[in-house]
């Protein structure tokens, strides 16, 4: 349950940036640890074991909680965020200072520290740290029941 949980918060991540919700620098970082979480169920489906590897996916969801919390620090601007939230700008050494600015002023930059869209006053960066909490602890009953 808790794989298929990591598995639906990527599907809806992706839904909101099909949407036109670009996702920042921290937001693709929080999408990871799903990934990871997602293909740990998948081999716990396929070994059948449960403990270690369960153990492996409460760290995953464990670890989306931190860097959503940290997100959510940076957005209400507890603390500083990464000071690049925004994308390449390509190979600098071979550019003129048109070309240089040219690529900057059609740059889309995604800030780290703006609340793109909430729910009941909690950003998707607070939903996924909620939410990830919720996934360890599913994690860790499968840890303890598999043993």
């Amino acid at each position: 349950m808790a794989g298929a949980g990591s598995a639906l918060l990527l599907i809806a991540a992706l839904g909101f940036q099909a949407a036109g919700y670009a996702p920042c620098e921290l937001c693709i970082l929080q999408r990871w640890p799903h990934v990871a979480a997602a293909g740990i169920a998948a081999l716990i489906w396929l070994t059948g074991r449960v403990r270690a590897l369960a153990v492996l996916g409460m760290i995953a969801a464990g670890a989306a909680m931190g860097l959503a919390i940290y997100h959510v620090g940076v957005e209400m601007t507890w603390w500083a965020g990464p000071a690049h939230c925004s994308g390449g700008v390509g190979d600098l050494s071979r550019m003129t200072t048109q070309d240089l600015m040219t690529r900057l002023q059609s740059a889309p930059v995604v800030r780290c520290d703006e609340i793109a869209w909430q729910f009941m006053g909690v950003s998707m960066a607070g939903w996924n740290a909620i939410l990830s909490a919720g996934l360890a602890g599913l994690w860790a009953v499968a840890a303890r029941k598999g043993a």
